[in-house]
């Protein structure tokens, strides 16, 4: 079974390049950990790329992704959004079969 690699938005790349991570010699890491109220959860931080990361890039920015965590946001898009609630970065994962309330918590 073929996996595709997780998508990133161009809005999403628009808010790296507006709080400047590329410009400090940062990426968004996106890492799944075990955890949460839904047995796991997304961890999402500005950070320095690894030898075995997966990098996507896009608009002179770039995400950064773990081995460990590829599997589990295989075809997963990475998006940014703006609600009444707040701006976050957020994930739209087909592999969870079902999430918390918050966005962050996640089961498989």
């Amino acid at each position: 079974m073929l996996t595709l690699p997780p998508k990133v938005t161009p809005r999403a790349f628009e808010r790296l390049s507006e709080i400047g991570a590329n410009a400090s010699g940062k990426a968004l890491r996106i890492a799944v950990e075990g955890g949460g109220c839904s047995g796991f959860q997304y961890e999402i931080d500005l950070d320095e790329a690894k030898e075995d990361d997966l990098v996507l890039e896009g608009s002179g920015e770039r995400v950064v992704i773990d081995s460990i965590s590829l599997p589990f946001l295989a075809d997963a898009t990475i998006d940014f959004t703006e609600e009444l609630i707040g701006a976050r970065f957020v994930i739209e994962n087909p592999n969870a079969s079902s999430s918390c309330g918050c966005g962050v918590s996640f089961s498989m």
